[in-house]
């Protein structure tokens, strides 16, 4: 493999969905030289590896701002990249089992309808037409949003490199980052297993590994790497379930995908904090139980695949946006499984903030010694 470039304006670590969205917007906005590197394959970790799910429906301000946004540039990719993303909008439906849950969702309801989000409380009789194999005769109500949805994350991920490309970004793979010089408090380069990119910013958007490579910029983050488990059912007639179906006191979520197959998962038991990516027989038990409960057409069919992918996690399960007490180095990290949905924002939000110095919209909220400030972003609406 030939060297990388020795000299860079930034430096992306990571070729998931947000160093990639982050380096097309970096280019977008005029940046030259930028490089990203990653350590295995484009797309070949998190992102790779996620439900791929797309909603607006949260709890707090900056969530349904931040996710407004997002979906607005989701529905647009596939002319700004031109490429197919495979977005597929077919809504979030959530299932509240309790009264108290049920509350909180209207209460979140009022919040995302000031904000522009259409989603809406909607009666049993309305829920099972939106989800013709549906059985939730124990739950207490729904809300759903019909922009909500999903897209595909290797597609999406791609569409942004290739129009990266296309303006010059280069993109490293099977390099991996070695160490961060740090030279007056300011980045002056990077080490990689295939030499030296000298630089003065660099960008962390290497998900599960972003605390790693923090630490390398003398950087503390205040997150872990947990394990989830994803479990996929051969192709079966389409309209079981449309939309997402999604339960915060369930603990689920659940979508069939336009090809027919069905995917779920669920937070983890015991929230295992490896980098593993190991599946097991238990989760898998499990969601059998969850699919055939909700969706009882699915008894009898066969599960294809089940695969592991990895939740960088916050305190407050809030990302870390922003500059760092390193001058010239920069997170875009701890997304709590929510990368992939908001990144084509952050990305350009990010962007904004290393090329401009002033992002569109303030995200001084996630700054991530907001911790030691005792500043905690508490989200109501997270499995």
């Amino acid at each position: 493999m030939p060297p990388v470039r020795t000299k860079a304006d930034v430096v992306i670590i990571g070729g998931g969905i947000n160093g990639a969205a982050s380096a097309y917007n970096l280019a977008k906005l005029g940046v030259k030289d930028i490089v990203v590197v990653e350590r295995d394959t484009i797309c070949g970790g998190s992102t790779g590896r996620c439900g791929a799910g797309i909603r607006a429906q949260w709890g707090t301000l900056m969530n349904c701002q931040i996710a407004a946004n997002a979906i607005a540039t989701f529905e647009g990719l596939k002319d700004e990249l031109g490429m197919d993303i495979g977005l597929n909008q077919c809504g979030y439906l959530m299932v509240a089992y309790k009264d108290s849950e049920f509350e909180q969702l209207k209460k979140n309801i009022c919040l995302q309808n000031s904000c522009g989000i259409e989603s809406r409380v909607v009666s049993k009789d309305e829920a099972y037409s939106i989800c013709p194999g549906l059985w939730a005769e124990d739950a207490v109500g729904f809300t759903f949003h019909a922009k909500d949805g999903h897209a595909d994350p290797f597609l999406t991920t791609f569409a942004y490199v290739e129009a990266a490309k296309r303006m010059g970004v280069e993109f490293e793979r099977f390099t991996e980052v070695q160490a961060i010089n740090i030279s007056g408090g300011r980045v002056e380069s990077v080490l990689t297993s295939q030499g030296t990119i000298w630089t003065n910013n660099v960008l962390d958007c290497a998900g599960p590994y972003s605390q790693i490579i923090a630490k390398m910029a003398g950087v503390d983050l205040p997150v872990f790497s947990e394990r989830h488990e994803i479990v996929i059912t051969e192709p079966v007639d389409p309209g079981v379930c449309p939309p997402m179906l999604m339960s915060f006191s369930g603990n689920y979520y659940i979508q069939q995908r336009p090809h027919g197959s069905i995917i779920g998962g669920c937070s983890p038991e015991g929230h295992p904090q490896d980098f593993a990516n190991n599946v097991s027989w238990d989760f898998l038990g499990h969601m059998a139980q969850v699919f055939t409960k909700l969706l009882p057409r699915t008894r009898n069919i066969r599960i294809v695949r089940q695969w592991a992918g990895m939740y960088n996690m916050t305190p407050d399960r809030q990302p870390l946006l922003g500059a760092t007490e390193t001058e010239g180095f920069y997170i875009s990290c701890g997304y709590s499984g929510h990368g992939f949905m908001l990144a084509p924002f952050t990305g350009r939000l990010m962007a904004e903030l290393i090329s401009t110095g002033r992002p569109s919209m303030d995200i001084s909220m996630l700054d991530y010694r907001r911790f030691e400030r005792g500043e905690m972003i508490i989200e109501p609406a997270v499995v």
